[in-house]
């Protein structure tokens, strides 16, 4: 019993984290009002506050089918483990059985028929895990449920994430639909001023007709816009698992989308409460438990099978007086010859490990560059904004005077058309960029795993 205490796995020890020790600080940012580690960002509706945007979260954490087989993933690990861990216990089998049969005396030269009864309790082929085999076997099985319940997680994120993405997306497809409907209506009044203009012989054939060809150019562009919002809503609803679910329709534009902000220089150690990080952790010590189980099959292992029971040649005696027996059988296995498989096993544990451990060092190097690439993002999405912002404002305006100017017959047409493709193009630019502000903190949320928690709060 002292010896089934022993392991042979090799002592785990985290890897050090391959990446600096703090983010990168943006230049030009402005600090934002956040947690900062001391209020936990780890529930999401502390983040995406939008109403519309959380109730379509919610309906996506229920119906959405990946994120159902990740938990159903959770349950088969869980159920793997239970199996595993069961080989560290014996297991006692009840056994009956009945036999009859002809056989020969030798003494008296006769045939005799017999019967036999037999009842027992028992345990068959009950390793002793003297060299921890078992338990290091039960010890990766054990991280393996722990790294499939991070990878639940990491999958729930995930899905936050993409459905905020899809929403902010499908909000900003209804925005240029906006915008080429309010260009449409433009164009529709310009189209209207320039064939009175052609009738009373102020204008020129070519110019209604580059009139009439912008106004179609408007309605194509409108229905190419109405086409991909239908698409992004349907791929929404997918995300969702419930196509029956009713999308907004004419609010929240993007103005109104609001999320938390998060502070800039965040301690990279953040990067080790994220799921995927941890679930790359599980992985290794599933894989370091392995080593130890390698390493066990060296070495000899022990067996018992033991039965406590009652034979008898009658049922009606089969447990009277005298009839008892038992039996003790310890078989002792001493690995001699196995072709090399043995050594074969361990190397392929420990290439196992080692790669475990560059896929762990990946995985925080690929989670930091995220976070660093989203908070360098950040200001310089900001300030790109305000300076478009500008532009079209500015923009609005031109149009309104080339517009007057061209009614009152002192600009020429080239005037006002170059004046509305400009104002077309800033808005589209300015609508590009509101989305590209909101992807950006979506997927600084994402890159940070969904906020984090404080040791000892999980």
């Amino acid at each position: 019993m002292t010896l089934a205490g022993c392991s042979l796995a090799p002592v785990y020890k985290r890897p050090p984290a391959p990446v600096p020790q703090a983010f990168p600080v943006a230049v030009t940012g402005n600090p934002a009002s956040s947690p900062s580690g001391e209020q936990d960002l780890d529930d999401w509706r502390v983040y995406f506050t939008d109403p519309a945007l959380s109730r379509l979260i919610e309906v996506a954490l229920a119906n959405n089918r990946d994120l159902r087989t990740a938990t159903l993933r959770i349950q088969e690990a869980r159920a793997l483990y239970g199996i595993q861990f069961a080989e560290r216990l014996p297991s006692v089998d009840g056994t009956a059985s009945y036999n009859r049969g002809r056989t020969v005396d030798p003494s008296l030269g006769e045939n005799v028929v017999a019967s036999q009864y037999r009842a027992a309790l028992g345990v068959s082929a009950f390793e002793l895990d003297v060299f921890g085999r078992v338990k290091s076997l039960s010890d990766a099985a054990l991280a393996e449920y722990l790294a499939s319940v991070e990878a639940q997680r990491a999958v729930q994120i995930s899905l936050i994430a993409e459905v905020a993405s899809a929403y902010v997306a499908e909000r900003a497809l209804y925005d240029q639909e906006q915008l080429a409907r309010r260009t449409l209506a433009a164009r529709d009044g310009i189209y209207a001023l320039t064939k009175r203009r052609y009738g009373a012989g102020m204008s020129t054939a070519i110019e209604l007709r580059t009139a009439q060809m912008l106004v179609d150019s408007a309605r194509a562009s409108l229905a190419a816009l109405a086409r991909e919002r239908t698409q992004a809503a349907s791929a929404l609803q997918l995300l969702l698992g419930d196509f029956a679910v009713d999308l907004p329709r004419a609010t929240p534009v993007l103005d109104d989308l609001t999320m938390t902000p998060v502070a800039v220089g965040l301690s990279s150690d953040l990067l080790i409460r994220r799921p995927d990080i941890r679930e790359a952790e599980q992985r290794l010590k599933a894989a370091n438990a392995n080593i130890g189980a390698a390493r066990a099959a060296f070495f000899p292992s022990l067996r018992i099978t033991t039965e406590v029971g009652s034979v008898s040649d009658g049922f009606s005696r089969l447990f009277a007086g005298g009839s008892g027996v038992w039996s003790f059988a310890p078989q002792l296995t001493l690995p001699i010859f196995s072709g090399g498989r043995n050594r074969a096993n361990l190397d392929l544990a420990t290439v196992r490990k080692d790669m475990a451990i560059a896929g762990y060092e990946k995985t925080i190097q690929t989670a930091f560059r995220e976070v660093a690439d989203a908070l360098a993002a950040r200001d310089q999405i900001d300030a790109q904004l305000d300076a478009q912002k500008g532009v079209y404002e500015a923009d609005n305006e031109r149009m309104r005077l080339a517009q007057r100017r061209y009614t009152s017959g002192v600009a020429t047409y080239l005037e006002l058309l170059d004046a509305q493709r400009s104002l077309f193009e800033s808005g589209q630019e300015l609508i590009r960029l509101k989305q590209l502000r909101l992807t950006n903190a979506i997927t600084l949320y994402r890159a940070l795993g969904g906020g984090w928690q404080k040791e000892g709060s999980a």
